[in-house]
């Protein structure tokens, strides 16, 4: 029972296989699952690879994406101090105020607003 077995080329990913046999049918079967399998395990290799490098790129884009986010907050964060210190100093000369009580126009929560304020000097 010998059995002979020649791969063609495998630089074109085709990998034929020419039996040439002399010897049981359980032997060309055996050889044939196996070439099967070696195939399916080395498209499942590429796909990992492949998820691998899409998880990748999708993580980098996400972390940029969350830089921007940030700086964003940041530059939000600045804008409101600035536009809440210009308020607070407006509020002393703004005669429409002489009536209302500040709780009514900003809720109660305006005074707790202020005390964690460190305002930069933007111009007017």
């Amino acid at each position: 029972m010998r059995l002979t077995v020649i791969l063609t080329s495998r630089l074109n990913r085709s990998h034929a296989i020419s039996i040439f046999m002399k010897g049981s049918t359980d032997d060309v079967r055996k050889v044939m699952r196996r070439e099967k399998n070696r195939i399916a395990a080395q498209k499942s290799r590429m796909r990992q690879t492949q998820k691998a490098d899409n998880l990748h790129l999708e993580s980098e884009n996400l972390e940029k994406e969350n830089a921007a986010l940030r700086k964003e907050v940041k530059r939000l964060t600045e804008e409101a101090k600035y536009l809440s210190t210009v308020l607070s100093n407006h509020e002393p000369l703004c005669t429409g105020l002489s009536g209302a009580s500040t709780e009514i126009l900003y809720g109660a929560h305006h005074g707790a607003f202020h005390q964690h304020i460190s305002v930069p000097h933007y111009p007017l």
